[in-house]
């Protein structure tokens, strides 16, 4: 099968590798029918994700058909259509016990898929834990419309959850790329009073303008002094943080108000800093992650009900085979690409 491959630091390759079996009991595998590429993705490539294992195939956003599934599987069965969780866990230790997936000790929890394990950006995948990683697509729901549920999504959807947002709110959120889409989306489930975007690109700021009309939309040179002149206590609410650009971070706490909370879901390059002797007083709380991607489930039925949808996200299509060209786009940003949908082979 084909199988897009961490070769080495800057290099992924497409290459013929054999298909995945079952290892475990517990293990399913998935025919791929749609991919995508995340900004992770490219953070292992530009070698930013030490316990990426060169060789593995790359990608985490994925949905599919169960083709087998092991004896100790009981949620699925071979011919599901299923979204793929971008965490693998047990659902049993302590961690996953208390909702804190990405925690999970299996050796084959947290982030594996695509990062220590072969991912998705291929004809097949093999899921360990796969009652846990997989959920069944619910008949009305594309498979277009369930691609983000087992990463972005499950991203936005935490974030917004851990930030305990009020209908009283005025929330900041920072970056409008995909995952900050997601994370607008599902801030607005929460119905706070105000929602503020900043965002850098002037063509990302257009998209919010055009597909969420009520939510405000700022540049970053302007966004302190305007979340301070738009909200009530001198600053956001709840401010998340999902750029993760050199400067992000500080704009973040900046513009919060004093007892804010600052959710941090952004993965950085390089290391923040905190500048405590600025931050006295103010009082944060800060949250940051790791996504618990335990709400799938949840946020497929939010998807069939009409309440979330991610398609508008999909500005591009490529098959499996020209996926080399759908990375080199996506990393460039060119084309006012958001995301990229790779389809796998016809059957």
């Amino acid at each position: 099968m084909l199988a897009y491959t961490y070769v080495e630091k800057g290099r992924f390759e497409l290459r013929e590798k054999p298909l995945p079996v079952l290892k475990d009991a517990r293990d399913a595998i998935v025919r791929v029918t749609l991919s995508s590429i995340c900004t992770s993705d490219l953070h292992i490539k530009h070698g930013s994700v030490p316990r990426a294992v060169p060789g593995i195939t790359v990608g985490h956003e994925m949905v599919g058909v169960v083709e087998q599934a092991g004896a100790g599987v009981h949620s699925v069965r071979p011919g599901d259509r299923v979204a793929v969780n971008v965490e693998t866990f047990c659902g049993e230790c302590f961690f996953c016990r208390h909702g804190y997936v990405n925690n999970c000790t299996s050796p084959e929890g947290g982030w594996a898929l695509g990062c220590r394990i072969d991912g998705g950006q291929a004809e097949y995948v093999r899921v360990p834990l796969a009652d846990q990683g997989l959920s069944r697509i619910p008949e009305t729901v594309t498979d277009e419309q369930a691609l983000f549920v087992g990463d972005i999504l499950a991203t936005g959807f935490w974030a917004a959850r851990i930030s305990d947002i009020t209908p009283e709110d005025t929330v900041l959120i920072i970056g409008a790329g995909p995952t900050g889409i997601c994370t607008l989306l599902c801030a607005m489930l929460k119905q706070p009073e105000r929602i503020i975007v900043c965002e850098k690109s002037s063509a990302r700021r257009r998209f919010v303008q055009m597909h969420y009309p009520r939510v405000e939309v700022v540049a970053p040179e302007e966004c302190p002094d305007y979340v301070l002149r738009h909200s009530r206590h001198g600053g956001a609410d709840v401010v998340l943080e999902v750029a993760g650009a050199e400067d992000t971070f500080r704009l973040a706490w900046t513009c919060a108000r004093p007892n804010a909370i600052v959710t941090v879901v952004a993965l950085y390059d390089r290391p923040q800093v905190l500048p405590l002797p600025e931050m006295y007083g103010k009082n944060l709380t800060f949250k940051t992650g790791g996504v618990d991607g335990c709400d799938c489930d949840e946020i497929l039925r939010l998807i069939a009900a009409g309440k979330i949808d991610t398609t508008p996200l999909i500005t591009h299509r490529f098959p499996l085979e020209q996926i080399g060209e759908a990375y080199r786009i996506f990393e460039n940003r060119l084309e006012h690409v958001i995301k990229v949908a790779v389809e796998g082979p016809r059957v």
